[in-house]
């Protein structure tokens, strides 16, 4: 086996990568403090080729080279827009026919591995704070919750992990792009 070189990889450009069909998904981060996180999440985004994230509340925005140092120029390529209030974000994605889940372990919320995504829906998955995860007064503003089951003696996942594991889920049987 012989790694391939970035040039074989026939990646599009930040130009083409505006102008493509995207994933009818888009990230909405609660409060997220860590700038890597936020970068991270825009490049998981770009990797499946998500509709945007808005960033909310005290989650920085670019430019900025804390997030650049993770996102790699995503945050170029990934549309996004800041809302001062999650709840404004989470009012105007719904007014747009968005589903909206939060992602986050809650009364009744729903296993990853058990969700079936419709295709014919749009949909946003919201991602709290590192410490205290999505404010309650959102998840009562959703649809539903998604749960990423965990078995050791931890009861979180980093946000970029649990964004990459629940962005590949969403997307991951979609039809392609």
């Amino acid at each position: 086996m012989r790694k391939l070189k970035v040039t074989e990889m026939g990646r599009m450009s930040v130009d083409e990568y505006k102008v493509s069909e995207k994933q009818p998904v888009v990230v909405v981060l609660d409060h997220v403090r860590s700038l890597y996180n936020v970068g991270s999440v825009f490049r998981t985004g770009d990797a499946f080729r998500i509709s945007g994230v808005c960033l909310c509340g005290i989650t920085a925005q670019p430019p900025h080279p804390e997030i650049h140092k993770t996102a790699l120029g995503a945050e170029d390529s990934v549309s996004w827009k800041y809302f001062e209030r999650t709840e404004d974000a989470v009012q105007k994605l719904k007014e747009q026919g968005y589903t909206i889940l939060a992602i986050e372990q809650c009364e009744g919320s729903t296993k990853l591995q058990n969700f079936k995504r419709e295709l014919d829906k749009k949909y946003a998955v919201i991602f709290g704070n590192e410490v205290k995860g999505v404010q309650q007064h959102i998840v009562d503003m959703c649809d539903g919750c998604l749960e990423i089951p965990q078995y050791g003696t931890k009861h979180s996942l980093n946000v970029s992990v649990t964004a990459g594991i629940v962005l590949w889920h969403l997307t991951e049987k979609a039809k392609g792009l």
